[in-house]
């Protein structure tokens, strides 16, 4: 086998979930080839390299070989190669960071992890880590001596 349809393969190598998934991603302009959108049939070869846009990254992929059948987790480094450039990857650590600070509209509330961890994170902001410094004023005191 030469040649596979890119939406199989993107399927079978695990970067969508399901086919059609893979294939509605092709039909709304997600993957590209050589920065051109491509059609659920177009056919790949090894060496071929592909581009699939999950926002907010575009991820690259080199073909190193080609199936048509879904593969095991570990066999998928058999088959591509991860060639996304380090500030892609960069850009979707300070998401990742970010993502329970600046919420989405239609969202929803936050859960309460995230409820947590945007006290702590807050709580740190404003004041500072355990570092010695007292800044609780009594001003109730100084109204009671006048």
């Amino acid at each position: 086998m030469a040649e596979v349809r890119i939406d199989k393969w993107l399927w079978a190598v695990r970067v969508f979930k399901t086919r059609t998934i893979a294939t509605d991603a092709c039909k709304k302009g997600r993957v590209m080839m050589g920065g051109v959108s491509v059609k659920p049939s177009r056919t790949i070869k090894p060496g071929d390299v592909v581009q699939v846009r999950k926002p907010p990254v575009t991820y690259s992929f080199k073909v190193l070989a080609v199936t048509q059948n879904r593969l095991g987790a570990r066999l998928v480094p058999e088959y591509l190669e991860n060639v996304t450039p380090k500030s892609e990857l960069e850009l979707l650590e300070v998401v990742k960071v970010s993502g329970f600070i600046d919420r989405r509209k239609g969202l929803g509330r936050p859960t309460k992890r995230e409820g947590r961890e945007l006290s702590k994170f807050t709580e740190e902001a404003y004041f500072g880590s355990d570092d010695g410094w007292d800044f609780d004023f009594d001003f109730d005191d100084e109204d009671d001596d006048e």
